[in-house]
């Protein structure tokens, strides 16, 4: 009797009840827009799998770490993973996520956006598929602005000439100590015709654009378009800041528009959008782009599943909901056409065209060190002296480049 009941219940123990679960691992999502993803996902699965939609901490480097530190541990139970543009080539590297080959590349990569792609490639492998993308846009008054700037130096002049009338005339941009100071540099110094890394990723690039960004950076802060609070200000006191109506220019994400329209509908009624202002007349800026890549863990009991489900969570349904309810611009081309789209996108041309010119921040495992040597020389913008600290950004960047094992 006993081998028989041990049989029975290791017969019991091995089977497999309902459908597979897999778990997805992304940024908390407000809008409704990821779970509805999941949702439809399972449905559309036939009951083969189960997406279970695990929210991450809001900030990156929470994220990051909670995603490090199990992946690590060789956790099963990480399937999809959300990772922000930046961390591809250090979880590629680390061996943690699996590369997208075969059908599963195919599909990952047809009508997807170019610059959206660099970013989940290392090493000319695609390591992710892009979810999300994101692009910073100028945002400006037209009862003050009739015209947009093209370039730092037009849209400076214009901030200066409104100070003397007395009007609002503070030009909103990120400059606390943190990523988003990084991403201001490293747009104008892709702007500027550089780099922030070698075309390898082996030695810092920097040179005349890096020292022209920071002379940028260093005349806003310490002109009359500075906010008070530039030094301390992220995305949202940005938003926070053009809709208090004290400013004229703000350069930021596309859900400042629903905001603005939402909150201040006086306002709203000025606010307009235009190309990201170049650094050298005739030169188009090259915005960093931002965004959320999916990749498939390393470690997971469920692989092929997780490739097909990531590809669901990414279709044109999926994104086409989350730009409406989230406000995320999709990845896939095409969606940039659609009329569904331009009704809450108005933009959407706007946003298509710094895209496909986009630059993404630099590529390499050591990102995470490379983006504090720059945001921490640079902060504040004030202070910033334009020629030492881009040699001083160099130096701790080629420290960062020869460090030993991963970023803890």
């Amino acid at each position: 009797m006993v081998p028989l009941l041990a049989g029975l219940l290791t017969s019991c123990g091995s089977e497999q009840s309902g459908p597979v679960s897999l778990n997805w691992y992304n940024f908390p999502d407000d809008s409704g827009a990821l779970a509805d993803a999941a949702s439809n996902c399972t449905r559309a699965s036939g009951g083969r799998y189960r997406i279970v939609y695990n929210k991450l901490p809001r900030g990156a480097d929470g994220q990051r770490q909670q995603l490090v530190r199990r992946l690590a541990a060789h956790d099963d139970t990480l399937d999809i993973l959300g990772l922000d543009v930046t961390w591809a080539p250090e979880f590629a590297e680390a061996n943690w996520i699996l590369p997208w080959t075969g059908g599963n590349r195919r599909s990952a990569t047809a009508g997807t956006l170019e610059v959206p792609l660099q970013t989940a490639t290392w090493k000319g492998r695609l390591y992710a598929v892009p979810y999300n993308t994101n692009t910073q846009l100028l945002w400006y008054r037209s009862d003050l602005v009739p015209k947009p700037p093209k370039t730092w130096a037009e849209m400076l002049g214009m901030a200066r000439g409104l100070a003397k009338e007395g009007k609002p005339h503070y030009v909103e941009i990120q400059g606390a100590q943190y990523e988003g100071l990084t991403v201001w540099f490293n747009t104008l110094v892709e702007s500027a015709g550089g780099s922030i890394l070698n075309a390898t990723a082996t030695a810092p690039s920097l040179g005349p654009p890096a020292v022209q960004a920071a002379t940028i950076m260093h005349n806003l802060a310490t002109s009359p378009a500075a906010d008070p609070s530039l030094s301390n200000q992220m995305e949202d006191q940005n938003r926070l800041a053009m809709e208090s109506g004290n400013a004229a220019f703000e350069l930021n994400y596309p859900f400042v528009y629903p905001s603005m329209k939402s909150n201040k509908p006086a306002l709203f009624k000025s606010f307009r959008w235009a190309p990201y202002p170049g650094v050298d007349p005739g030169r188009p800026s090259k915005p960093t782009i931002g965004g959320i890549d999916l990749a498939i863990g390393a470690y997971s009991r469920h692989p092929d599943l997780a490739f097909e489900a990531a590809l669901c969570l990414r279709n044109r349904q999926n994104q086409m909901a989350a730009a409406l309810k989230g406000g995320l611009p999709p990845t896939l081309r095409a969606l940039y056409f659609d009329k569904t789209l331009f009704k809450s996108y108005p933009f959407a041309a706007e946003v298509l065209s710094a895209l496909e010119n986009a630059s993404v921040r630099p590529q390499t495992p050591a990102y995470q060190n490379v983006s504090i040597a720059i945001s921490h020389t640079l902060s504040p913008p004030s202070a910033i002296n334009p020629l030492s600290d881009v040699e001083h950004i160099g130096s701790q960047i080629e420290d960062a480049l020869q460090s030993k094992g991963l970023i803890p």
